[in-house]
């Protein structure tokens, strides 16, 4: 039997969890850059004005187009039961959509100092910091240590990244990700790798991310050359630990 008579556009769509509301949700719905909630030059002198615009106007954009065009790529085929350009694209769209969510937080996880930028965490996030992690201080430390290793290009998952999961079973911070996960009666040390732009969902769809540091070079390159734990060192003095404290408090009320 050809291979075009076994794979249904049913079998693909299915095997990739795209259903029929998907697919036409998908033909009628763009991407689009996210405006920054603040100028370009807010975050002088941590992060330059230059950078940021570069950042977001360039780097963010580029994965904004490319995951347009990736899905509008995928709808083409899909009638077509093209089963190699379907399995081709996925990983463009796991790429170029990754950077979208994981920038996209990104912005959200910085604010000026003087909107807050820098303040620690208050309320239930500071006490679940305090209680799992020891202290603010001791977080930062392993999370900035995890960063300056990693090699090359990456995300902790939004490079360094801090987590809780879902249904306030635990807290969970990364380099590749490295995590705590405390779960009723039982804790567990875990290390997840996340390469490239992969997005946190890809662990579990029940993980929420509450911030992180984007560790490409691109973002600190300009200013902080090769230097980066220098750029992981600043960057607390802009981040936002109200949002993550109210994303914490969303989901675990």
């Amino acid at each position: 039997m050809a291979l075009r008579a076994l794979v249904t556009r049913k079998a693909l769509t299915g095997g990739l969890g795209l259903g029929s509301q998907t697919i036409r949700a998908m033909q009628t719905f763009s991407h689009s850059l996210p405006d920054l909630p603040y100028d370009y030059g807010a975050l002088e002198p941590v992060i330059s004005a230059e950078i940021m615009k570069l950042h977001h106007q360039k780097h963010h954009q580029t994965y904004v187009t490319n995951y347009n065009k990736a899905l509008e790529q995928l709808i083409g085929v899909m009638d077509k039961g093209d089963a190699p350009t379907i399995v081709r694209l996925q990983s463009a769209i796991k790429f170029n959509g990754g950077g979208h969510i994981n920038h996209s937080i990104f912005w959200k996880n910085l604010a000026p100092v003087r909107e807050g930028g820098g303040d620690p965490p208050k309320g239930s996030l500071g006490l679940a910091i305090d209680k799992h992690f020891g202290s603010l201080e001791s977080l930062i430390v392993k999370m900035n240590a995890e960063g300056a290793a990693l090699q090359g290009s990456g995300w902790v998952v939004s490079a360094v990244a801090f987590y809780i999961q879902k249904y306030c079973y635990g807290l969970a911070w990364t380099e590749s990700l490295i995590g705590y996960w405390l779960r009723p009666l039982k804790i567990s040390y875990n290390v997840f790798n996340f390469p490239v732009q992969d997005p946190l969902v890809t662990k579990g769809a029940n993980l929420v991310p509450l911030l992180g540091i984007d560790v490409w070079e691109h973002a600190y390159y300009l200013q902080y050359k090769n230097v980066k734990p220098d750029y992981l060192k600043s960057i607390w003095h802009v981040m936002n630990w109200k949002y993550a404290s109210e994303v914490y408090e969303t989901e675990c009320p």
